[in-house]
């Protein structure tokens, strides 16, 4: 009788533990019994600059057209993330992929921080492939990365379909990797945007990203020799899923990306709020995430997955 006791009042204790939080904080929290939807959002001044000061009371959401209330709230967040370097391997990425590859190990080097974060890479051109999987270690991504390449010789001659495809790999991590991770995700996508033998489209790689609650940060880097570059679908991809598009240039340098990448995921904030909607279907369902102030854009995603 005694350990029943003791039983039911630590698990009294923990539900209140998990539900109350930290007294005097509005820090996001999840709880087992309540389904809180997180927000990533990135709020910039109309000259560019992101505004990192911002309280809960200067933010205003909006589900399906009807006002929510923010009832968790964190600035520059510190949880855990989780990323996915995604590298287009076509041959129209032959010239660029080296100065990819330096960068991107540059950008892991300066934003991983071992046992907290994670980080994978999936190259993608007539095939999908995971090149290395979750890992929170440097060396292993250091070895990986220079396999990152493009088809050899013997895999063109025995080539069948198309050969880039993008919306293919977008799913399949979406589903196969990131739809099992919790906090912060975030996919980088390298590529001049074209797409050619998916069987997927444009609209269910989206659609596969806001399911896993994934952010796209698609930079667009061409060979201007090739053409055929879709920058649409890299904008699409990243506005639709709260991310940020960038395109490689003479001004802005790959290496300047993810510099604002990197301070983008820095100073995100983390809003969370609880339906007044019962989900008695699944469904998509549409947020709207402003500023009070008009002279501030945030960047966020613009539906979410209500799952029953």
């Amino acid at each position: 009788m005694q350990l029943l006791w003791r039983q039911a009042v630590g698990a009294f204790g923990l539900l209140l533990l998990v539900s109350v939080g930290t007294p005097g904080q509005d820090e996001a929290t999840f709880t087992t019994d309540v389904k809180v939807v997180n927000i990533l959002a990135t709020v910039r001044a109309k000259s560019g600059q992101i505004v990192n000061d911002l309280t809960k009371d200067d933010f205003s959401l909006l589900e399906n057209g009807r006002p929510e209330t923010i009832k968790y709230f964190s600035r520059e967040s510190d949880l855990p993330l989780t990323i996915g370097l995604m590298v287009d391997t076509s041959m129209s990425q032959a010239r660029v992929l080296q100065s990819e590859r330096s960068a991107s190990f540059q950008f892991v080097d300066q934003v991983l921080r071992p046992g907290k974060d994670k980080v994978f890479v999936t190259q993608f051109d007539m095939a999908v492939l995971t090149r290395q999987p979750l890992t929170s270690s440097r060396r292993d991504l250091e070895e990986s990365l220079p396999y990152v390449d493009t088809p050899s010789k013997n895999e063109l001659q025995a080539q069948r379909g198309g050969g880039t495809l993008l919306f293919d790999a977008v799913v399949k991590a979406s589903r196969e990797i990131m739809s099992s991770q919790r906090n912060r995700k975030a996919m980088i996508i390298l590529s001049d945007g074209g797409d050619n033998g998916s069987e997927e489209t444009l609209a269910s790689a989206i659609e596969a990203a806001q399911r896993s609650d994934t952010l796209i940060y698609s930079i667009l880097f061409a060979d201007s020799s090739y053409g055929g570059e879709d920058k649409t679908a890299m904008m699409r991809l990243a506005k639709e899923t709260g991310g940020s598009f960038f395109e490689v240039s003479k001004k802005l340098s790959i290496n300047q990306i993810y510099g604002i990448i990197e301070e983008e995921l820095r100073s995100q904030y983390n809003l969370g709020f609880v339906s007044d909607q019962p989900v008695r279907v699944s469904e998509f369902r549409k947020l709207q995430l402003t500023a009070n102030r008009k002279d501030l854009v945030v960047e966020a995603r613009n539906r979410y997955w209500a799952q029953r």
